[in-house]
């Protein structure tokens, strides 16, 4: 694996549309891709990459000190601001990308930037894609707005024509229709043609590139000039490697548990953790603190991982004791307690539902008796552990870094795209 941080190579650079936590731009950044500027409009998100922004120039000078203080809270996130140059934060644009404030947005990034960008990445909030989201819209979402805002990725490759882009979204986005009938999907790759791009897609899965998740993203990919198939093949380099792994080295809590202060954590005698760049000993380890549980849902917990322990088996919500149910839909969602897969090498799917509850992701030890935590969300996301999460106000507020870490491209997944992308550039 490379090492993490290199923004040594000046010669490629990207611009992250959408870019949310962070996730896929960390891949490209240690693939030796310079970020010129991030768009996003979730407040919360900007923190996010603005402090990951401080850690990469920190890191550069070295004078990693500076972020390790802040991560040990020694230091205020104004205080690690303050030491950063401006232009570092200025790249990150906290803005909605709609027909009012496109053209600002082109401004502000002219004003960071007056060569060429190379490539695009990022993808439009994917809710209006997926399937749940629309089984769960009386319209099929077909009154989202968020359908057409692949109209504006397209209207950024107009303005600055790079060599490349790469645009990520959901596998619902190959079957969701407009109200004429005709597939987004299909809408986009005529307006991208029609911007000057041959475009090219494959269905991904985050498990093939080491993520230990069975996370499937459609990569559509456009191309100025040229036939290459940038698209990675599959490399498990870690096929003897089980989900355990990911959370073994973390403190053991019960529901409600942890701090917001670092955590220790425990001794690792193993290689998958360091291979993947997220354990690194000489960072304290953060957001590591249990979700509280009514007794009820504790309950229901043990349940869900005595039946998974006793050969694999999901437990049905509706053949659950009354006193257990407190939703009267017993038809829909049966499985919506889940643990997460400890003693396979893949867990299903880290979603933004996560921020609401933890339903979904039981921890697999029955000991602790809990959802997942922040920190172990993130890594089987496969984000480093010295990768904060923000939130707008407070040090961490749960709800918007669960949200961040559901929504994003695993870091080493994204990674295993830019280096071939890299390769046949």
């Amino acid at each position: 694996m490379t090492k993490c941080a290199n923004l040594s190579n000046k010669n490629l650079n990207f611009l992250d549309v959408f870019a949310g936590g962070g996730g896929l731009s960390e891949g490209f950044i240690r693939a030796g891709f310079k970020p010129v500027a991030h768009i996003e409009m979730d407040s919360s998100a900007c923190f996010t990459l603005k402090t990951r922004m401080a850690r990469h120039w920190l890191y550069k000078k070295n004078r990693e000190e500076i972020y390790y203080n802040y991560l040990n809270r020694k230091i205020s996130r104004d205080d690690l601001y303050q030491k950063i140059p401006k232009n570092i934060f200025s790249s990150v644009l906290n803005e909605e990308i709609n027909e009012n404030n496109i053209y600002d947005i082109f401004e502000s990034i002219d004003e960071l930037n007056d060569g060429k960008i190379n490539l695009i990445i990022g993808g439009p909030p994917c809710q209006a894609y997926s399937i749940i989201g629309r089984a769960s819209d009386k319209t099929n979402m077909k009154n989202d707005e968020r359908n057409y805002l692949y109209k504006y990725y397209a209207l950024f490759l107009e303005k600055y024509k790079p060599s490349y882009f790469l645009f990520e979204n959901v596998l619902g986005l190959l079957s969701a229709m407009d109200s004429d009938g005709e597939l987004y999907l299909d809408k986009m790759k005529a307006l991208f043609k029609k911007t000057g791009y041959t475009t090219d897609y494959k269905i991904l899965s985050a498990s093939d590139y080491g993520v230990l998740q069975k996370r499937k993203r459609i990569i559509l990919v456009g191309k100025r000039k040229g036939e290459k198939d940038i698209f990675p093949e599959p490399d498990m380099w870690n096929p003897d490697v089980k989900v355990n792994e990911a959370l073994s080295d973390l403190p053991s809590l019960s529901a409600g548990k942890g701090s917001d202060k670092p955590c220790r954590l425990k001794k690792y005698k193993g290689q998958w953790l360091y291979q993947s760049n997220i354990r690194n000993d000489d960072y304290p380890v953060t957001l590591h603190r249990a979700r509280p549980h009514s007794d009820n849902d504790l309950e229901i917990y043990t349940r869900a991982v005595k039946a998974w322990n006793n050969g694999h088996k999901r437990l049905n919500y509706s053949a659950l004791p009354k006193y257990l149910k407190t939703r009267k839909n017993e038809t829909s969602f049966i499985d919506r307690y889940k643990v997460v897969e400890g003693d396979l090498n893949s867990c299903h799917t880290i979603l933004a539902h996560i921020a609401k509850d933890g339903h979904y992701y039981i921890h697999p030890d029955i000991s602790q008796n809990r959802s997942i935590t922040p920190r172990e969300a993130a890594r089987l996301q496969s984000f480093p552990d010295d990768y904060f999460f923000e939130s707008e106000t407070a040090y961490s507020n749960r709800g918007a870094v669960f949200k961040q870490i559901g929504n994003a491209v695993p870091v080493l997944m994204a990674e295993k795209i830019a280096l071939k992308l890299k390769e046949i550039w």
